[in-house]
């Protein structure tokens, strides 16, 4: 097994950008250093994007919308596509295996992996296009025949964060190119690798000029992107604050946005449920990619008086968790993803003892671990839901345990915040459970783990974000819908 400090990034054009189906050459010698998360040396480094290789990936992407083939083809042409695309990432999952651990601290196991779950979504949606309702006939009041036509919405920009970036990147481009749309895919300056896989995946399966074009920058250049009026559509995956302002400037000149935002789940734990099993689960959940997950079930509701039974079970559980190198198969919980994201987690965790919560276990750095960005799993008990802790994202390995004197003020709590991402119900009572996540304000909610689910949908209510992505909920933000109405029936449609 290749060690984590002694590996060459499988990348072969990390200098240069993705752009009209050529790598080419960045307007200026500006780089990107990647950092590994595991050990703190330099992985890689990667061009970065200034104003006019923005403007450049945005021209190539509307050339291609407005004059190749791509949105002209039929969708079984681009399922073509599609379907190599995923299957060319399969041959990669090596490079993915090795990449995603160094950049934001995910099992090396996890990562290889999941590469497989991403060439199954682009293999979804080149199914849709035997399937999916892209034009139908529709009764209307006046003339004699109309049809509801399903378009591309046009040039896409796809803006992906660091904590999961190939499995986003998948759930963005692929329902994108089988509508008809074009990309330009920014990379999170912290974790651009797998979006280069993808550009090389792209330019090896013969991918038309302008498809798809892949950029990596940092915040106020990416705002280019957003700006742009020739970008029809943003589908954004980060933090709800960065959302807002994505949102306000699409709003400012009427372009569509997807935006899957942040969550401060909770799980709701009912009076009948075990508790050992259920503080099993939650620990075994939260460890997943160090607590780095917008739907991490962070926020556990429990009746006050079995409140301190679950705060030991899980205390003696979560302290019990193996942190270290991801790379190592006994490894259960590997790093954040850089130094001011581990000092963003301890923060919170001083915040939480500052206001008065009850610091169980972890709290600090793992003794035995000397580089790397690594943070002890954490829970805190007897906390507020008006605490900080409570209130706002973490994104790290960081359980809240919050008291209520009943089911119905467990719910309550539970849908006091701005967020509305993901939630859980845990009981053995089937009934209640979809009686009780009826009743919580959230884009899903499982039952006695966690649980989301991009092959029907995702997306959040309140502040976690606008519409869904997966499944074919997810298809439809990239269409645009044209009512068609016609003097007589066209040649395919019959008259029964």
């Amino acid at each position: 097994m290749t060690l984590a400090n002694d590996v060459v990034a499988p990348i072969r054009h990390a200098d240069r950008f993705f752009i009209g189906g050529e790598w080419v050459q960045p307007s200026s010698d500006s780089q990107i250093d990647v950092i590994d998360s595991g050990t703190e040396k330099l992985f890689f480094s990667v061009a970065e994007a200034k104003d006019a290789d923005i403007a450049r990936a945005v021209t190539s992407a509307r050339q291609a919308f407005d004059e190749g083939p791509w949105p002209r083809m039929r969708h079984v042409q681009r399922a073509e596509y599609l379907r190599a695309l995923g299957k060319g990432l399969s041959e990669r999952a090596d490079d993915i295996g090795q990449i995603w651990p160094r950049e934001s601290g995910v099992l090396h196991a996890i990562a290889r992996g999941s590469v497989a779950g991403s060439a199954a979504t682009f293999e979804y949606y080149a199914d849709l296009a035997d399937t999916f309702p892209f034009e139908e006939p529709a009764q209307p009041s006046v003339g004699e025949f109309g049809l509801l036509v399903r378009e591309p919405v046009g040039v896409v920009g796809a803006i992906i964060p660091w904590n999961a970036p190939l499995s986003l990147i998948s759930y963005k481009i692929a329902p994108a190119l089988l509508a008809g749309c074009t990309v330009i895919l920014k990379a999170s300056p912290e974790a651009p690798g797998e979006a280069y896989v993808v550009a090389e995946t792209a330019q090896a399966i013969g991918l038309p000029p302008g498809v798809l074009n892949v950029v990596t920058a940092d915040r106020e250049v990416s705002e280019l992107l957003v700006r742009d009026p020739r970008v029809d559509k943003i589908t954004f995956t980060g933090s709800t604050a960065a959302g807002r302002r994505i949102a306000s400037i699409c709003g400012e000149r009427i372009a569509r946005c997807t935006l899957e935002l942040g969550g401060k789940s909770a799980a709701v734990i009912l009076d009948d449920m075990d508790l050992t099993t259920a503080a099993n689960t939650l620990a075994r959940a939260e460890c997943f990619l160090s607590g780095q997950v917008c739907s991490s079930l962070t926020r556990i509701v429990v009746t006050r008086r079995r409140h301190d039974e679950l705060v030991e079970a899980l205390a003696d559980t979560f302290s019990q968790v193996r942190v270290g190198d991801p790379f190592d198969a006994q490894t259960q919980m590997g790093p954040l993803v850089a130094s001011r994201q581990r000092d963003r987690v301890e923060g919170y965790i001083a915040k939480g003892i500052s206001e008065g919560a009850s610091l169980v276990t972890g709290g600090g750095r793992p003794k035995h671990l000397d580089r790397g960005w690594f943070v002890e799993p954490t829970v805190f008990g007897n906390v507020d839901n008006s605490a900080t802790i409570a209130q706002e994202e973490i994104f790290g390995p960081v359980l809240s345990v919050i008291p209520a004197d009943d089911e119905q003020q467990a719910i309550a709590i539970a849908n006091d915040t701005i967020y509305g991402l993901n939630a859980s119900v845990f009981t053995n009572d089937v009934d209640r459970a979809r009686d009780v996540a009826r009743q919580l304000r959230s884009g899903t909610v499982g039952h006695n783990a966690f649980r989301t689910d991009f092959g029907i949908a995702f997306g959040g209510f309140k502040q976690s974000g606008i519409g869904r992505e997966g499944g074919r909920e997810g298809l439809l933000p990239f269409l645009e819908t044209k009512t068609v109405i016609l003097e007589g029936r066209p040649a395919g449609y019959t008259n029964s």
